[in-house]
């Protein structure tokens, strides 16, 4: 059951209609700032998955769930890069991608309306629930409020009214870029499960283009937050000096008010 008397795929339309036009770029943290505005019982995350499922060509998203076929309303948006979308148009734009699921029933497809809408997207495992953030774009987001908590003194890279969240690098998209007490520039990955080895690859990459293209002598460095890091990633890390490997850890509780 919605929370309001309309269905967010819906509410989605309304945001479409009051604040883009054909072509205009835009994010997610914009969609779940005018829900936040308009619809502020609907939670940010709810959102953000909303306009990355509602986007024609996220076949990582849509093959999962059989509700989103031809005529339900899901067909909105097309993502032109990592965390930016844009108005899909029909004419010029590839056709939407559909998961497969044929002979159907009417009920099947209520049930699975009922389900996407309930958890839009969900692709937590039940292996340490506790300890992971259930989505990137959490994670991201909590840092981006609390940098200093990885090292005093950081802070978010920004310049010109841009801000090192999804920094553009190339063509690829570093999940944070940060400055440190010195001024000097931290290049930061997010990995919500287990990291691996291979994520030193990508983080060097990003390194490199830094130091090439935005540093102006300023020294790089790397680090690599996530949720477990394996003994894989221990061993390469500590081959490659700059680098720094973080666990987080979430904690809840509860506490009885008399």
């Amino acid at each position: 059951m919605s929370i309001y008397d309309k269905p967010t795929k819906v509410l989605m339309r309304e945001f479409a209609a009051e604040r883009l036009h054909l072509g205009q770029i835009f994010t997610r943290q914009d969609a779940v700032e005018w829900f936040a505005s308009h619809y502020p019982n609907i939670d940010g995350k709810t959102v953000s998955l909303h306009v990355h499922g509602m986007s024609v060509n996220t076949p990582e998203a849509r093959r999962h769930h059989s509700s989103i076929r031809p005529g339900n309303g899901y067909d909105l948006f097309f993502k032109v890069a990592r965390g930016q979308y844009r108005l899909w148009d029909a004419a010029t734009d590839p056709p939407p991608q559909y998961p497969e699921r044929e002979n159907a029933s009417v009920a099947e497809v209520e049930d699975a309306e009922a389900e996407f809408a309930e958890e839009l997207f969900a692709t937590a495992t039940d292996d340490a629930p506790s300890r992971e953030f259930a989505y990137e774009n959490d994670l991201k987001n909590y840092l981006s409020k609390n940098i200093a908590s990885l090292e005093p003194g950081l802070s978010v890279y920004q310049r010109d009214g841009v801000t090192g969240i999804e920094y553009e690098a190339g063509g690829r998209f570093i999940d944070i870029l940060a400055v440190d007490a010195k001024g000097d520039f931290v290049v930061i990955e997010l990995k919500v499960s287990k990291s691996y080895d291979r994520v030193v690859g990508q983080l060097l990459r990003y390194v490199g283009w830094v130091r090439a293209n935005l540093a102006e002598g300023k020294s790089v460095r790397g680090m690599i937050v996530g949720s477990e890091i394996s003994e894989d990633l221990k061993i390469a890390a500590s081959e490659i000096p700059g680098v720094s490997l973080v666990e987080y850890e979430i904690t809840f509780a509860l506490r009885r008010i008399k």
